[in-house]
């Protein structure tokens, strides 16, 4: 019973945290605003994070972990680009549409200021996300032709697009379709193969 307790607590800490994070940045949340969400106290608080800090890192490691691992199996690249590249845009889209808070304050944090604490905390989780997508076309190189070296251009691009399309769909006033339906990925996904080809 004890244990689940701590277990609650902790997740009842990183929920509130996420929620503050995401609402007002994390420069502007400051501790006591987290404990009096949880209903905890600084103390219970500072025993399972040690830090506000602290607090960030294990939110992103828990998140970003799962995260990137479900987008390295979107990643595995079988012979055919265009499949893989529909499977990653689509698993990015369930993921951004299954927790939205956490992939808006991932990109607030990466589109922060270089000395700032977040971007530290983020960029190791950004860069792992960079690398898988690249492995993409690293993979298929022998596909295009006109690769020659350009695969980290390509997967830039290809990761731009992908965001861009995220958070203009969530700033329209209807969004009860679907993100990840399957004709708005592949028409994604052939709108950039034909800009890449040509």
């Amino acid at each position: 019973m004890e244990e689940l307790q701590e277990l609650d607590n902790r997740e009842k800490i990183l929920e509130c945290a996420l929620n503050l994070f995401y609402q007002k940045g994390y420069d502007a949340v400051g501790v006591q605003e987290i404990v009096t969400l949880a209903g905890i106290t600084k103390p219970t608080m500072y025993y399972y994070f040690k830090s506000k800090y602290g607090l960030l890192e294990a939110l992103l490691h828990e998140r970003c972990s799962k995260m990137n691992e479900q987008l390295r199996e979107a990643a595995f690249y079988n012979g055919d680009l265009v499949y893989t590249l529909e499977r990653y845009a689509k698993t990015m889209f369930a993921i951004a549409e299954s927790d939205l808070r956490f992939y808006y304050l991932t990109l607030s944090l990466f589109y922060s200021a270089r000395e700032n604490e977040t971007y530290k905390a983020i960029i190791p989780y950004m860069k792992e996300q960079f690398a898988i997508i690249r492995g993409i076309f690293e993979q298929a190189a022998g596909y295009l032709g006109n690769m020659n070296g350009r695969q980290e251009q390509f997967a830039v691009g290809f990761s731009g697009i992908l965001n861009n399309y995220i958070l203009v769909y969530f700033e329209r006033e209807d969004t009860t379709g679907q993100l990840e339906d399957d004709k708005t990925i592949y028409s994604l996904v052939h709108q950039f193969m034909h800009g890449i080809v040509v």
